[in-house]
């Protein structure tokens, strides 16, 4: 069975742009985005603010991470609420990923608009309508595989109660992987007699069935300094022990899966989880596809300072304004505040310069910093090396899950670094 639905995401480029793509001028509404990008548009044919992606950033980011858990003996199911993008999911499936991984329901609904197979949803789904909902997708699609995680026996009873009253005796059981978690961090069973009782109340259950263990090692540390780095792999070790415990609880003929690893320390994923031998270890690095010049630059482990082997991420996503007034000496206000740009991690970075007139040089942006934003207005500290009113500049952008939010279509480019790059696709989201 294909991992997703290639026409569905094919007829994406047969969809009309409007007034509501801002990242595209007047000229090009009411067009295709097949149509647009027949033009070969350039990168100065579009307004700013804009966001742009890098075609060979894209690729090479999702090259590298699929070669890496190929070498290091684990499985990828890539967190798709990073991008919310149908198309590259597609590039992500294709690529060898498992599975995707999403955030709730709504998330799952849009994967299963374009066929999306295997989904695992990071997170407790307690809402009555919601569990019906999935009830009748398995129902529908016998090649649909989706799991959900618990934390808690009340959690269990929930589900077990909605789709008691719901589904016939035969249906399809739902999956279940028990969410393990450490003090003071985000969701997940706190200690072993916790997540015990959670898998003797599913394995219990008439209508789901324990596949696993999950969890956010994320949230147990944000630092990749020695300590931070021992506290994660500690958890980990943990986690591998909840695996051995939970043994009996597991459904019959059921491989089970040991799933962690965000986008920050993945290797510490597969250094303690990958040596088990009667699991699937599955990460789910989402924020990699486009990596960033802030906190991922920081903290991943194929980062500045990588910590694993293999070649480095690069950064694939690039904000663009414009000078809009210079009311201060050393100060400019540019045209994208902080419904353009995310800043919940790092200011966007201003990197270059686009030529001034045709014919001139791409020139670097140095001695410059963005120090405020305000809704739809930033704040330029510039010195020696003046910008004047008019200059377009790219900049780099920290976490790509506030980045890629705030655009419902994200032009591609073949070249960012170019004078002039030539727009090769437009990514639509869904958020």
């Amino acid at each position: 069975m294909p991992a997703y639905d290639a026409a569905a995401v094919a007829a994406l480029a047969d969809e009309r742009v409007s007034r509501r793509d801002r990242v595209l001028p007047p000229a090009f509404w009411g067009r295709t985005i097949a149509e647009v990008l027949a033009e070969k548009p350039r990168l100065s044919q579009l307004p700013t603010p804009l966001m742009t992606l890098s075609a060979p950033g894209i690729q090479h980011n999702i090259d590298t991470l699929a070669g890496w858990c190929t070498q290091h003996g684990v499985e990828h199911a890539p967190h798709g609420k990073t991008t919310m993008a149908p198309a590259l999911w597609a590039k992500q499936l294709d690529a060898g990923a498992c599975a995707l991984t999403l955030a709730n329901v709504y998330h799952l609904a849009v994967a299963r608009q374009f066929g999306v197979q295997r989904v695992l949803i990071a997170n407790s789904v307690v809402s009555p309508l919601q569990l019906r909902w999935i009830a009748d997708e398995l129902a529908r699609d016998p090649e649909f595989e989706v799991s959900v995680w618990a934390d808690s026996v009340r959690t269990v009873e929930i589900m077990e109660a909605a789709r008691s009253a719901y589904v016939d005796p035969d249906a399809r059981l739902l999956d279940v992987m028990v969410e393990f978690g450490a003090p003071g961090g985000r969701t997940g069973a706190r200690d072993f007699e916790t997540a015990e009782a959670v898998a003797s109340a599913v394995a219990e259950s008439s209508t789901l069935r324990l596949v696993g263990v999950a969890a956010y090692e994320g949230a147990v540390s944000g630092d990749v300094d020695e300590a931070g780095l021992s506290a994660v792999r500690a958890f980990l070790e943990d986690m591998a022990e909840l695996h051995s415990r939970l043994g009996e609880f597991y459904a019959e003929g059921v491989v089970p899966i040991v799933t962690a690893g965000g986008s920050e320390f993945f290797e510490l994923v597969a250094e303690v989880l990958a040596p088990l031998q009667d699991a699937r270890v599955i990460v789910r690095s989402g924020a990699y596809i486009s990596h960033d010049d802030g906190l991922y630059r920081r903290v991943s482990p194929l980062g500045n300072a990588p910590r694993t082997d293999g070649e480095q991420l690069v950064a694939a996503m690039h904000g663009w304004m414009r000078i809009t007034s210079q009311p201060e000496p050393g100060l400019a206000i540019f045209d994208a505040g902080r419904r353009d740009f995310p800043v919940d991690q790092d200011m966007p970075e201003p990197q270059l310069i686009r030529p001034r007139s045709s014919g001139e040089a791409v020139l670097p942006a140095t001695g410059m910093s963005v120090t405020k934003l305000n809704d739809q207005h930033g704040y330029l500290q510039f010195g020696d090396e003046p910008v004047v009113i008019g200059d377009e500049l790219r900049v780099g952008l920290s976490h790509p899950c506030t980045a890629f939010d705030k655009w419902g279509l994200i032009p591609v480019v073949d070249d960012p670094d170019a004078a002039d790059p030539v727009v090769v696709d437009l990514i639509r989201t869904y958020f």
